[in-house]
């Protein structure tokens, strides 16, 4: 994103594409309000607007025709998401309407906002810090209420809260140091090296480590799991894809080989976002589309964070399950006994001794059998050894975490010099590394271009 003069002033739809009862047009910057007076005649004349104060009017062009009725509010700076001068016209939910009052206010001298351009502007205005700047992002893109609580203690600073302590600690440490290089003969030991050694791993880097290992977490909230449905043709899977979405989205039939193509939707399990794949049956004489649809199953296969293996327990364990349970028992896996339902509990449990290393779940996926437990075990799959939690109090994000570790590594060479006995100046270099990497984060230290790839994710409007 180029980087443009505080004196522009942007406008962009700020809901979403499409239909609705309500659209709304931001607009920031210094000729918000002049382009107000410009666009909006109120119904009751006056000569001014309060800041805050919703007006009810017509929205109208340069030539004075009416494109909407519409609500209009001005918000003065710097009590505004931006900390500029803020309009907001609310209308009638028509993308030409709105598209047409957009047009309007570019001839009268405003620009068109650019991806996150809004959110960009509150952050370099210090209103947020990046942190919370991407909690925007993530709040927008939430697919699941712990995503979306999440997002939401981000946006609060929680996670801000806990760098800056961390932050905090290094600044300390940095003072010290360099009062100890600029007065080096004083009599008085400045920097106690054994005290800030002691003081390093409860203040700075346990904390560090301790939001690294939140980092896988949060990405299992934000982005969710891809579980892959694979088996023999005819064991089951459309049919269980069908129980656990509890609705009827695969085409399910008697004859083998009905699904050429895998079928993905998404489901929550527990705050967790499992993306479903279901799969082409896997054998090995098949017609030229029903092989298409089995390369494309293994290829989702090896993307899979979890395997469900599905086998019929009326069938019993054929040679083919063994080979495909072969396969796939190197990955997180679980093993669905399908068809429950048509066998007696002692088939069932010699069924299921045959996976003595996996976790084997019972289902009728016709009867809507088992289901809750299965869901159960995909949780427990996703989450072990992970001490997962849902009340998740802040989690880096993938390029935190990539940073935290570089900051984790200058303060660990940071701790590793003060024991060698290294001089001071040296010291202050890894400590000031140390502090650059955090500033990273949270937008003090962050190149442009990793700002511009931030805030590039966004929509117009935000």
């Amino acid at each position: 994103m180029a980087v443009h003069p505080a004196t522009e002033t942007i406008a962009a739809i700020a809901t979403a594409p499409g239909t609705g009862g309500i659209g709304i047009i931001r607009v920031s910057g210094p000729d918000a309000l002049p382009l107000l007076r410009k666009v909006f005649v109120p119904r009751t004349p006056r000569s001014h607007f309060t800041s805050h104060t919703l007006y009810y009017g017509a929205i109208v062009n340069r030539q004075g025709q009416t494109l909407d009725e519409a609500l209009a509010v001005y918000m003065r700076a710097p009590q505004t998401y931006t900390r500029e001068d803020v309009v907001e016209l609310h209308c009638h939910g028509s993308y030409l309407v709105l598209q047409d009052i957009i047009r309007t206010l570019i001839t009268w001298g405003c620009r068109l906002a650019e991806p996150g351009e809004f959110t960009k502007r509150a952050f370099l205005a210090g209103r947020i810090d990046l942190t919370r700047a991407e909690a925007v992002i993530d709040l927008l893109q939430a697919q699941t209420d712990a995503g979306a609580r999440l997002a939401v203690s981000q946006l609060q600073g929680q996670l801000f809260d806990r760098l800056e302590a961390i932050r905090q600690r290094l600044v300390e440490y940095l003072a010290l140091l360099e009062l100890a290089i600029d007065f080096p003969d004083d009599d008085v030991e400045i920097f106690d090296s054994r005290q800030i050694a002691a003081r390093l791993q409860p203040e700075v880097i346990a904390p560090l480590e301790h939001l690294i290992a939140l980092a896988e977490q949060g990405r299992i909230v934000r982005e969710g799991v891809k579980a892959v449905i694979v088996g023999r043709p005819n064991v089951g899977k459309s049919s269980l894809l069908n129980a656990l979405l509890r609705e009827e989205r695969a085409l399910v039939t008697s004859v083998p080989g009905t699904t050429r193509d895998t079928v993905e939707e998404r489901i929550d399990i527990n705050g967790i976002p499992v993306h479903l794949v279901d799969t082409a049956g896997i054998r090995r004489h098949e017609d030229p589309v029903e092989a298409l649809g089995i390369e494309r199953a293994r290829q989702k296969l090896a993307e899979a964070d979890l395997v469900l293996l599905v086998v019929d327990a009326q069938a019993g364990l054929t040679p083919r399950d063994r080979e495909l349970y072969e396969s796939v028992r190197e990955k997180s896996h679980l093993v669905v006994l399908n068809k429950r339902d048509l066998v007696n509990d002692e088939q069932v449990a010699v069924l299921a001794s045959a996976f003595a290393a996996a976790v084997a779940v019972p289902v009728s996926a016709r009867q809507g059998e088992g289901i809750e437990a299965l869901q159960q075990a995909i949780y427990q799959a996703i989450i072990v050894g992970s001490e997962f939690t849902d009340q998740i109090a802040c989690a880096p994000n993938t390029r935190h975490r990539a940073v935290l570790a570089r900051t984790l590594a200058a303060c660990r060479r940071f701790g590793e010099a003060m024991a060698a006995g290294a001089p001071v100046d040296l010291l202050a270099v890894e400590v000031q590394s140390a502090l650059d990497d955090l500033g990273d984060i949270i937008g003090l230290t962050t190149p442009d271009e990793v700002l511009d790839a931030v805030f590039s994710r966004f929509c117009i409007g935000k």
